[in-house]
């Protein structure tokens, strides 16, 4: 139902007078209206870039003055993502290792061209970003939302890569009924309105009306617990307001960056260490986490409350303390899973 009345509603605009003989001089507001919002970067510390064939060229923040096994920050998916959602656990464990945030394709500094989004193309990056960052153990992999899902798929296929999953607020634990209707609909048909609109003068209109300030102030309180923060608000207007920026977020509104399948079987397959870090969520749900945690050991779940899906923003000592506490526990082997069984889960969904 809900896809096809995106689909409708896509159609129509498109069939619009603005859709058929207004593209250009719609192209044209555009293009001249976007890049006038400068983009500072999002966290201090010094910008590199890594050209890649299957994900464009990715940049990322690293603050190396550290030694020590490496820890990459990889922020969620959604309409102004960026490298500044994961600034208050960059600036936790500067100077205590080295730490690298990722921009992923179609966000921040990265690369936004007109390319196909897909959730291979997360993978891929951060594939790259780990081979060029990661120790001969391994990296401390740290995701945010449904990019947990993609870090999940990299420990599972190239797990030399990573050494322990962290997963703040993952999709992937909500019970059918309780997951919400994107997600719903885009596990089900995957990028199909992806494919047809996303690079439509209709979807760029669309995009511009979700990231207007009083949009994302809307969009950015269902995810904080307190009040919005102010450097999150800024920078997301900043980073939303760029050439190109409305083509990875729109792949992800009609449907095509939540992998297709059970969520829950791709966690099954990660057997590094893992921790879980969740409240409650605008967004998802974890109906499923505590079946999950008893039934694979490596995985254990904390919940950090009162919080809303960003927890490292709304109880910043509370979520640094649950991963140097997880970070400590590995780096003190007692088991072949450092220690980490179902008996762990702390809370209840």
């Amino acid at each position: 139902m809900i896809a096809a009345q995106l689909s409708s509603a896509l159609r129509t605009l498109q069939e619009s007078p603005l859709g058929r003989s207004g593209a250009q001089a719609w192209d044209r507001v555009l293009s001249t209206s976007k890049g006038k919002v400068p983009l500072a970067t999002a966290i201090d510390a010094p910008r590199h870039e890594i050209a890649t064939s299957d994900a464009g060229t990715i940049s990322y923040y690293a603050d190396t003055r550290a030694g020590g096994r490496p820890l990459v920050l990889l922020h969620g998916i959604h309409a102004a993502a960026s490298a500044y959602e994961m600034r208050p656990l960059f600036e936790s464990f500067r100077g205590e290792r080295r730490v690298y945030a990722l921009d992923l394709p179609g966000f921040g500094f990265s690369e936004r061209s007109a390319r196909a989004y897909t959730p291979a193309t997360y993978v891929h990056a951060i594939e790259h970003l780990l081979r060029n960052v990661a120790s001969e153990e391994g990296a401390d992999v740290i995701a945010l939302s449904l990019t947990g899902e993609y870090a999940a798929k990299v420990a599972v296929e190239m797990p030399e890569l990573v050494r322990s999953l962290a997963l703040i607020s993952p999709t992937g634990f909500a019970s059918p009924d309780q997951a919400s209707q994107l997600e719903r609909r885009s596990r089900r048909s995957g990028s199909k309105l992806a494919a047809k609109y996303g690079g439509s003068t209709a979807s760029r209109l669309l995009y511009d009306l979700l990231v207007t300030r009083p949009s994302l102030r809307y969009f950015l309180r269902k995810s904080f617990e307190g009040r919005v923060d102010d450097g999150v608000f800024a920078y997301a207007f900043a980073t939303s307001h760029q050439p190109g920026a409305y083509r990875a977020p729109m792949s992800f509104v009609l449907g095509g960056l939540f992998p297709t399948g059970e969520a829950t079987s791709r966690y099954a397959h990660v057997r590094v260490p893992s921790l879980v870090l969740y409240d409650r969520d605008p967004h998802t749900s974890f109906t499923q986490l505590e079946p999950f945690t008893s039934e694979h050991p490596n995985f254990r779940a904390q919940r950090i409350a009162p919080t809303r899906g960003l927890p490292h923003f709304d109880a910043p000592q509370q979520t640094a303390e649950a991963l140097r506490s997880f970070y400590r526990q590995l780096d003190q082997p007692t088991s072949p899973t450092n220690g980490i069984g179902s008996s762990s889960f702390v809370g209840s969904a």
